[in-house]
């Protein structure tokens, strides 16, 4: 069900207006509405907050199916269940109450605040502050390149709370469009994913209410770690989605274009090509699937296989959109067709969320933590 449900929306709605959001560069707003509109956004929210209780394994089909739509109009979806993530995570039960239910209904969406100028692949470099002032925090810095900022009403932000504890010294907060003192810079113009909208945050002597604390004081930064853990494999997912779309581009094409009196999919270095991509494709996937059903039952040892599966299927991506333009030729490399876009879209895939030498390293720190005995 979740599945021909978002097939149908990524047939419907987005992708016959897939090329219009990536030229004028706009946010899918509407489409949104349909996704809230099909109960999307409930897959991940448990039940007893007015989801639909599904895991990892659930979110990540559904993103495989809107990735083959448009990349840029998933990761909206997807940033907003990245940034409830720590609500659910270590939010109290009157924080999940207020906020989760809204996140189910698609009523609003979310956003996850954590890179800076300073903090990005090292995300212990945040300069963002936090000060209890009363019954109040007030928070003071900038967030860069954050996912549906602007267009969002709820932000889960990083912020330290105490400078001399380093990175146990952070801690997350949720901040509300309209809050005082928060604001939005400029909206990046961007080479791929271009439905989707990147803003900085600004707070300046930004006010909310003690009760916005996530969690413990000190404890944002293992929250971010189970955060990213979790929404990893999402990413891995859009790869798996995007490629698919560019192997079906390929294929058809390959079997429409006639040179030398025959379909140049007739031709064996042609017919390598699509196997390659084919056999890559269907190992990401197994990959992704594998490393999400580990995820749902085993949700305390999910590092390794989070990373494994983000690096293996956004690589994949990358190559198999490459090979896809290659494939259409001079054809390729237009805007008249899809495969252009969809090789820009992917290069984003190797670098958000945490970039692929980042994960590379993960799974080398766990390897060594195996191995150690």
């Amino acid at each position: 069900m979740i599945v021909e449900t978002a097939r149908e929306i990524t047939r419907e709605k987005i992708i016959p207006v897939r090329a219009e959001l990536d030229e004028k560069n706009e946010f899918p707003r509407s489409i949104l509405q349909d996704m809230a509109r099909a109960d999307l956004f409930g897959i991940f929210i448990p039940e007893e907050y007015g989801g639909f209780g599904g895991g990892c394994f659930e979110t990540v089909l559904a993103l495989e199916e809107l990735a083959k739509g448009c990349v840029g109009v998933a990761t909206t979806y997807a940033a907003s269940a990245l940034g409830i993530f720590p609500v659910m995570i270590a939010g109290s039960p009157e924080m999940k109450e207020k906020y989760l239910p809204q996140i189910a209904t698609g009523e609003k969406w979310a956003a996850f605040g954590l890179t800076e100028a300073n903090a990005g692949s090292d995300a212990s470099g945040v300069q963002t502050t936090a000060v209890l002032d009363g019954d109040e925090w007030v928070l003071n810095g900038t967030k860069q390149w954050i996912t549906n900022g602007g267009e969002s009403q709820i932000y889960t932000i990083v912020a330290i709370t105490d400078p001399a504890k380093g990175a146990r010294g952070a801690s997350i907060f949720v901040v509300e469009d309209g809050d005082p003192g928060f604001s939005y810079g400029k909206k990046e113009d961007k080479m791929g994913i271009r439905a989707s909208c990147t803003r900085e945050l600004i707070m300046k002597d930004c006010r909310i209410p003690g009760d916005r604390l996530v969690g413990r004081p000190g404890s944002g930064f293992v929250t971010v770690m189970k955060t990213l853990d979790s929404s990893r494999p999402g990413i891995a997912s859009l790869g798996i989605g995007l490629a698919q779309a560019a192997l079906d581009e390929a294929v058809t094409y390959a079997k429409q274009r006639v040179q030398f009196n025959k379909p140049i999919i007739s031709f064996q270095a042609v017919q390598h090509i699509l196997a390659d991509m084919a056999i890559q494709l269907e190992a990401g996937r197994a990959l992704v699937y594998g490393a999400a059903r580990h995820i749902d039952a085993h949700p305390r040892d999910m590092s390794k296989v989070s990373s494994m599966c983000k690096v293996f299927a956004t690589d994949m991506a990358m190559k198999v959109t490459t090979d896809a333009v290659q494939i259409l030729g001079g054809y390729g490399y237009m805007k008249e067709y899809p495969v252009e876009k969809m090789m820009r879209d992917a290069k984003i895939l190797q670098i958000y969320e945490g970039t692929n030498q980042i994960q590379r390293n993960v799974v080398g720190q766990c390897l060594n933590k195996e191995y150690a005995a």
